[in-house]
């Protein structure tokens, strides 16, 4: 857990394998437009948070719930000096997938209408999901999650969008892409980059802006952070991780995991060792 005035708690449980939770209270924390690999469904208790999602500010007070697809870039922010307290739970795509399949008529690939909905019961639930975890009590952290699923699912839910490259940009942005994905820790400066591919920095700049809702350098930034957590996971250590993924060293790291993941990378792995030494017979 943080210090001070802020606090945030980001772990798994053994029982719920593919959905990270989280608690936190923030005040001054400001997320910096990023994306997760897992639906992001949070609750807010006390306050206000904002974040920017679809070309537009979106509100979440108490008894609302803030729902965020995979792959969907966003930011985060107090709406109120006194900040937000809120609770999540973050289910992987292929877990949402399996719950619409069985509760749901939704065709395609399933996801959230909208980022915002007004529902306390749904957001009572996520916490109490949160509160099965807390009480070791596997059975009911993995039914609550799958009824909360469910309600979000049938009052907001809907088939996304294929994302499919048709226009000259998108397959530019798509080739941008895979090369920073195979050059991750040593990426080209852009007008390398732009020159590998055959046009000019700022038309790639606008295009990969246009198909991925963020530059080519927040989205490298981004994609850093997520292997460094998936490194993270598997046990390695932040200093280690740090240069794999392509960071100067830990404290570099350290900055950007905490402005996207909102817990330092320490405290993150820590998280993820209890996880490992419980399901191998530990304490």
């Amino acid at each position: 857990m943080g210090e001070g005035r802020e606090r945030a708690r980001h772990w798994r449980y053994e029982e719920l394998p593919g959905v990270d939770l989280l608690r936190a209270r923030y005040v001054d924390k400001r997320f910096v437009r990023h994306t997760h690999e897992q639906f992001v469904i949070a609750a807010v208790v006390e306050g206000v948070e904002v974040f920017h999602h679809g070309g537009a500010d979106q509100y979440v007070g108490p008894g609302s719930l803030a729902l965020v697809n995979p792959d969907t870039p966003h930011t985060g922010r107090a709406g109120v000096p006194e900040g937000w307290r809120y609770g999540a739970v973050y289910p992987s795509a292929d877990l949402v997938a399996e719950i619409a399949g069985e509760t749901t008529v939704l065709r395609g690939t399933p996801g959230f209408v909208r980022p915002v909905l007004d529902d306390p019961y749904a957001a009572g639930l996520v916490h109490q999901v949160l509160r099965a975890v807390d009480e070791g009590n596997p059975l009911a952290a993995d039914t609550l999650l799958r009824v909360v699923v469910t309600r979000l699912l049938r009052r907001n839910g809907g088939a996304l969008p294929q994302r499919a490259v048709r226009t000259a940009g998108d397959r530019l942005a798509a080739r941008a892409r895979a090369v920073l994905e195979e050059r991750l820790a040593e990426p080209p400066t852009l007008e390398r980059l732009a020159a590998e591919l055959g046009t000019g920095p700022f038309a790639l700049l606008r295009a990969f802006r246009d198909a991925y809702g963020m530059p080519p350098h927040a989205w490298l930034t981004d994609a850093r952070v997520r292997a460094a957590r998936r490194l993270l996971d598997a046990g390695v250590a932040p200093a280690e991780a740090a240069v794999v993924v392509g960071f100067t060293d830990q404290p570099h790291l350290g900055r950007h995991f905490t402005r996207i993941v909102g817990v330092p990378p320490g405290a993150y792995r820590r998280e993820r060792k209890n996880v490992q030494d419980f399901g191998a017979g530990g304490p």
